[in-house]
């Protein structure tokens, strides 16, 4: 037979709660009142992948009024330009009207895609085209050449 005081020991113990919810960044990044709660959800898991796994500067999240969702804005390093990163889940669409608005913002933009499974991607957009930086190292021809038989004509 439990005692009583046994009893009320076990009322007292905190069921766990969901500390993303109490999280302090989370709770700002609600207050910013975009409706759609998986985009915030997404912003929350790149920020905290930007903040504690890969060591940004000055992480911050912002409210994007022309799209309606939570961008982040942060430093690779100190000293490093601001960067602006919009957080989508992958099953969401984007237009290329949505990715000029953040553009035209003039800090270099990433976009992070966020799987079902919290994996996330990360890509640079650029405004126009990019030369690619040449190859590193020297090239060497490894004689695998590919040929293909020529189509003989009778």
């Amino acid at each position: 037979m439990l005692e009583a005081s046994h009893i009320a020991d076990v009322d007292l113990i905190e069921k766990p709660s969901n500390w993303m919810l109490q999280h302090p960044m989370y709770q700002q990044m609600m207050d910013l009142e975009v409706e759609d709660s998986a985009q915030v959800y997404a912003a929350f898991l790149v920020y905290m992948d930007l903040a504690e796994v890969r060591q940004w500067k000055e992480v911050s999240s912002i409210r994007c009024p022309e799209l309606q969702v939570v961008l982040l804005e942060g430093r690779e390093k100190e000293g490093a330009p601001i960067h602006t990163i919009l957080p989508l889940p992958v099953r969401q669409s984007l237009s290329h009207r949505s990715m000029r608005s953040v553009l035209d913002r003039g800090s270099p933009m990433l976009l992070c895609a966020v799987a079902s499974d919290s994996s996330l991607v990360y890509q640079r957009l650029t405004d126009g085209l990019v030369t690619p930086e040449p190859p590193v190292g020297p090239i060497h021809d490894q004689g695998r050449r590919h040929h293909r038989k020529r189509r003989q004509q009778h």
